[in-house]
């Protein structure tokens, strides 16, 4: 098939594509993700998919991005902060209700196979792909490859801890998978609220603390600049490990520019080389990143 759809099964919204054979977008549609109701998800989904067609006159292959990923030995989804998604087996179940083979791959994976292919990593060897959003994700794409891993968790950063915690990061803050000190803890957006919080004692949204920040606001450029330390430090054990050509920030806190100047600065002492020639770059597709890594996961021809 030379149409191919593709899917961002997000924890708010659903957004669907149609990539024509050239690689441009025929179609889009985004909804209301159902929440807690895996069900509903399904339905919702495969309403997507009929309506698409129904729409562009084409029967399409379809990939689908997701939090978490499907477990190696059956298929059944974790790892997902979308919760209601967790030990079912969704690529399975969408397989029987479209009638034809699903692909299916993490959010982040999908946005580095976007960017890899013809975004901000176009051309690079090697990409490491992070999401900053509601979660921190990560994916690797070597070769014009994704790697998936024995255990298909190639990439999953957010789960690490973060690298030479300070005085500044202590008490370890608590993770929804269970565990505390996690980099999605400190860099998702309910993670830079919630450490506004801790030091400040306000509460404020993410985009708030930027726009503040900007404004003239000393503690919201405190905040933003634990972040950016820790985000320099969580990144330089990727380059220590990966070493990779670029490394691309998908994510609504990817769209904070002064990153792009300060975490390369301060992330040189925890590189284990004299130079560092990594480039940190923001999605060159957005948003839109992830949704066309989905369809992306069908190459064409296939």
């Amino acid at each position: 098939m030379s149409t191919r759809i593709g899917i961002d099964l997000g924890g708010t919204k659903i957004e669907l594509v149609v990539l024509g054979a050239d690689g441009h977008v025929r179609w889009r549609q985004r909804v209301p993700t159902p929440q807690g109701d895996y069900a509903a998800t399904l339905r919702t989904v495969v309403g997507l998919v009929a309506h698409a067609e129904a729409q562009t006159g084409a029967t399409a292959t379809v990939g689908i991005g997701t939090p978490g990923s499907p477990a190696r030995r059956d298929g059944r989804m974790r790892n997902a902060n979308s919760v209601c998604l967790n030990g079912q087996p969704l690529q399975r179940d969408l397989e029987a209700a479209l009638g034809r083979p699903v692909r299916l791959a993490n959010d982040a994976n999908c946005l580095a196979v976007s960017e890899a292919a013809d975004g901000a990593g176009a051309g690079a060897e090697t990409v490491f792909a992070a999401i900053l959003g509601t979660g921190v994700g990560g994916g690797i794409v070597v070769g014009g490859r994704l790697l998936v891993g024995a255990n298909a968790v190639a990439g999953e950063w957010g789960h690490n801890p973060l690298p030479l915690p300070t005085a500044a990061d202590l008490p370890l803050p608590a993770c929804y998978c269970g565990r505390a000190g996690c980099i999605e803890a400190y860099l998702s957006g309910p993670g830079l609220a919630a450490d506004h919080l801790r030091h400040t004692g306000h509460a404020l949204d993410a985009p708030s603390i930027v726009a503040r920040s900007a404004a003239g606001d000393n503690a919201c450029a405190d905040s933003l600049a634990r972040y950016e330390a820790r985000l320099a430090r969580a990144l330089a054990g990727v380059i220590n490990l990966l070493d990779p050509d670029v490394i691309v920030l998908g994510g609504g806190l990817s769209r904070i520019e002064r990153l792009y100047a300060n975490v390369p600065r301060l992330w040189l002492p925890h590189v284990f080389s004299d130079a560092v020639c990594t480039r940190l770059v923001p999605a060159a597709h957005g948003d839109a990143s992830g949704v066309r890594g989905a369809a992306w996961l069908w190459p064409p021809g296939s």
